[in-house]
C-alpha cells in the first residue's frame, strides 16, 4: 500500500513537473529578427541592442534571436521585407533601399541629393512625413516600431577624385537593385552596374567595376579601400535610414505589454544606435584618410551641380514616391 502511494506521489510529481514545464514554455516566446550586416557595423549592433534591451525588460518571457547577414532570406536582402510580411520572418531592422520595392514611398529617401543633412534626415522622419511612411509600411502588413540610421551613402571609385557631375562619365559604378539608383548615376554619365557585394568586392578588386557607393561605416569597416577604391567623394546624395519592424500576425499575438515593451525598446535602441554612427563619422573619416584615401568633399557651388544633373530623375520619381509626401517632406526639410 505504501509502495502504491509513493508511485502515486512520484506520478502525480512528475506530472505536475510537466504541467510547469508546460506553463513556462507557453508563457516564454522567441521572435527571429533579420538584418543585413553582423554586429561588426552600427546596423547590426542596432538589432542586437535591441535584442539585449527586450532580454533584460521581459525577465525571459520575449526574447529576440538576431540573424545577420540575411540568413533568413539565402542572402537575398531584397526579399526582406516580403518575408517578414508573409510571416517567415518575424521581425527584422531593415533598410529603406531593400525595402522599397515593396513599399514604394520609402525611394523618398533616394531621391538624389533631396536630403541635404542630418538635421533634414530628423525632420523628415520625426514629422509628417515619417508619419505617413510609417502608415504605408502598416498597410502591406508590417508594423513600424523605430527608426535607426545606416548613413548617408559617399561615392568611392579607383580611377580619380570625383567633384562634379562630369567626372563620372563612362565610370562603372556597382549600384544595390533599385531603378531609381539606375536612374540616379545614369543621368549622371556613369555606366551603373547592379550586382550583389560578395560579387562587387572581387570585380572591384580586378577593376571590372571603377566604383561603388556605401555609408562611410561600411566603407570603413569592410575596409572597401582594400579593393582599389583610392577616391572618396563625401556628397550625402541620399540617406539610407533602418526601421524596426514586426509581422502584424506576430504583432496581433502579443500582449499589450509585449507590444508597449518591443516598441520602447525599439525605439531606445534606435535613437541609441542613430547618436553612435553620427558620433564615429568623424573617426571613421580620419581612419580612412589615413589609410591613404583621398577625400573629397563638395562645395556649395559643386554639391549644386550634382543636384541640377539630376533633376530630371526627381522629376520621374517624385510622382512614383506620392506627391503629397514629397510635399511634406520638402516642407520639413525647409523648416529644419
Amino acid at each position: 500500500m505504501t509502495l502504491t502511494r509513493s508511485m502515486a506521489r512520484f506520478t502525480a510529481g512528475l506530472a505536475g513537473a510537466a504541467l510547469l514545464c508546460t506553463a513556462l514554455s507557453a508563457q516564454a516566446r522567441e521572435l527571429s529578427v533579420s538584418t543585413v550586416l553582423s554586429d561588426a557595423f552600427p546596423w547590426g549592433q542596432a538589432a542586437e541592442k535591441w535584442a539585449e534591451l527586450v532580454e533584460e525588460r521581459s525577465g525571459g518571457e520575449l526574447t529576440l534571436r538576431v540573424y545577420p547577414n540575411s540568413q533568413l532570406v539565402s542572402g537575398d536582402q531584397t526579399r526582406e521585407f516580403s518575408a517578414m510580411r508573409s510571416g517567415l520572418i518575424d521581425a527584422a531592422v531593415g533598410s529603406t533601399i531593400n525595402w522599397s520595392p515593396q513599399v514604394p514611398e520609402l525611394n523618398l529617401f533616394s531621391l538624389p541629393f533631396f536630403i541635404p543633412d542630418e538635421a533634414a534626415v530628423d525632420a523628415v522622419t520625426g514629422g509628417e512625413a515619417g508619419g505617413m511612411i510609417f502608415e504605408a509600411i502598416e498597410s502591406r502588413g508590417v508594423i513600424p516600431l523605430a527608426w535607426g540610421e545606416n548613413g548617408f551613402r559617399q561615392v568611392s571609385n579607383s580611377r580619380g577624385p570625383i567633384s562634379e557631375p562630369g567626372d563620372l562619365d563612362g565610370l562603372k559604378i556597382r549600384v544595390v537593385g533599385s531603378p531609381l539608383f539606375q536612374d540616379t548615376f545614369s543621368a549622371l554619365g556613369a555606366d551603373p552596374t547592379q550586382m550583389s557585394w560578395t560579387d562587387a568586392q572581387p570585380a572591384l578588386t580586378t577593376g571590372a567595376v571603377d566604383g561603388q557607393e556605401n555609408p562611410l561605416s561600411v566603407f570603413d569597416v569592410a575596409r572597401i579601400d582594400q579593393v582599389g577604391q583610392e577616391y572618396l567623394t563625401l556628397w550625402n546624395y541620399m540617406n539610407d535610414p533602418l526601421i524596426f519592424a514586426v509581422n502584424q500576425q506576430v504583432w496581433r499575438s502579443l500582449s499589450e505589454e509585449q507590444q508597449t515593451l518591443l516598441r520602447e525598446t525599439a525605439q531606445e535602441a534606435g535613437e541609441w544606435e542613430i547618436a553612435m554612427t553620427r558620433e564615429e563619422e568623424s573617426e571613421r573619416l580620419a581612419a580612412i584618410q589615413e589609410r591613404g584615401v583621398t577625400v573629397t568633399e563638395l562645395t556649395d557651388e559643386q554639391y549644386q551641380a550634382f543636384v541640377d544633373a539630376t533633376q530630371s530623375v526627381y522629376e520621374k520619381w517624385a510622382p512614383r514616391i506620392g506627391e503629397a509626401l514629397v510635399d511634406a517632406a520638402q516642407t520639413a526639410i525647409d523648416a529644419r
